[in-house]
């Protein structure tokens, strides 16, 4: 049995300064990076965005951060558009790889939040961890019963870590808007720095996790594991294990065509069905949080970031959905007033933008087949965007749109990793058709 922690045990809850100072760090010799590409490109030579030492200084730093900082990396390893394949490889090791908290520490959150040494609540306990990610590492568990089961072991002290990372970054996300003269990101900073923040609440996220299994008991492809709710608490959470590969390590065996095509479409069941049917949205799809299962289904993990949305948000990106699907006019602005957006451009010039993004996220709804391997809607969004961006500061989306585009972004990313082709057009029309 693993002995308390000595004094000097290294956590990942530097003071708010010092992981300040870290991060100034490593955006200064990432600048020097990015700068060194951009010369060379003015030469005529095509060099990456990211070198491959600065993409290992990046994962070795953000990795040893966890909390905000570890989030922020995950988000940059699903741009497919901004990094070679070999550097995003690099990179994507923070979707469920970090160093691990020693096995000592893990045996003192458990004790402090369960009562007992994980060798007496558990048949079995793995001292080394499945993975180790921004806020707790997950450890491989049998129960009494002989149940195999995932318990993840929050960080000690890491939601004070969040919170001041996350202050850190409400700081710039200020300065920069006050000096660009720009719009004001404070308030979808703040959805973002409050959703992160209920992450740390292991009891919430058992609750979402139970609520998930229930919204998605109309898709029998899904798998939601079960909470374990005698053996979690804030700090500590138990859930069934499941079985399979994370979906960065099941693209690499060269699945099929028609294996691509299932997951893919069990990928867009997973975002879409949820949210339209009951308002919920997974909120942090990176790769790390989908498994396809040993019997062909995708399971679904991590619920801290699971996104509950208001009913109006809901309801008219709702009837969007369906009057996209049935082919139906719509006054697409008007809706987007309804779900909270504000315009200050004129009606008809606000609709042609507006309309233009739907265009572009819609292709896979309207053209079969498609190819997610070729994808090109992030790219396309982000030139429509940088184009037109004087305008595009007119429109402004409501603060829980944030956590939307972040899900829906994602899932893009995540197809285009998938790379399945075939008619998606019956795939959203059997989302339309839980409505």
């Amino acid at each position: 049995m693993a002995s308390n922690p000595p004094d000097d045990d290294k956590l990942p809850t530097q003071g708010r300064f010092t992981r300040f100072r870290k991060l100034a760090g490593l955006s200064a010799q990432l600048s020097a990076d990015v700068l060194k590409s951009g010369a060379k490109r003015l030469v005529g030579q095509d060099p990456e965005l990211l070198s491959m030492s600065a993409a290992e200084k990046l994962v070795t730093t953000l990795g040893e951060m966890k909390g905000a900082a570890m989030k922020i990396g995950q988000a940059v390893a699903m741009d497919t558009e901004m990094l070679s394949p070999e550097v995003r490889q690099v990179i994507a090791r923070l979707q469920n790889e970090a160093p691990p908290m020693p096995y000592a520490l893990v045996e003192r959150v458990i004790r402090e939040e369960l009562g007992d040494a994980p060798e007496k609540l558990f048949r079995e306990f793995s001292q080394t961890p499945l993975a180790a990610a921004s806020l707790g590492q997950v450890h491989r568990a049998v129960l009494h019963d002989g149940r195999p089961v995932a318990v993840k072991v929050q960080y000690p002290g890491i939601a004070e870590t969040l919170s001041g990372d996350m202050d850190n970054l409400g700081l710039v996300v200020k300065t920069v808007s006050k000096a660009s003269k720009l719009t004001d990101g404070t308030a979808y900073f703040r959805e973002l720095r409050d959703e992160m923040l209920l992450e740390t609440d292991y009891l919430r996220e058992a609750a979402l996790c139970a609520s998930f299994a229930r919204s998605a008991e109309r898709l029998p492809d899904l798998k939601v594991p079960e909470v374990i709710t005698a053996l979690t608490t804030g700090r500590v959470l138990t859930l069934e294990l499941l079985r399979g590969r994370t979906l960065k390590d099941w693209v690499v065996t060269q699945p099929s065509a028609e294996e691509r095509y299932r997951v893919a479409r069990q990928l867009i069941l997973a975002i879409y069905g949820p949210f339209f049917t009951v308002g919920d949205l997974h909120a942090d799809p990176h790769p790390g949080n989908f498994m396809v299962l040993e019997d062909g289904r995708l399971g679904v993990l991590d619920f801290g970031s699971i996104k509950r949305f208001s009913a109006h948000f809901v309801d008219a990106n709702r009837r969007m959905f369906l009057h996209a699907m049935r082919k139906e006019p719509m006054d697409i602005l008007a809706l987007s007033r309804e779900v909270g957006f504000t315009c200050e451009l004129p009606d008809e010039e606000g609709t042609a933008l507006i309309q233009e993004v739907f265009q572009i996220v819609g292709r896979p709804m309207r053209l079969a087949p498609y190819d997610f391997a070729t994808c090109s809607i992030t790219r396309d969004l982000r030139s429509h965007f940088t184009r037109n961006a004087p305008r595009f500061l007119k429109i402004r989306p409501p603060a829980e749109a944030v956590m939307f585009f972040r899900s829906t972004g994602g899932l893009v990313q995540n197809l285009r990793l998938v790379g399945a082709e075939g008619d998606f057009t019956r795939v959203y029309q059997e989302v339309a058709a839980l409505l």
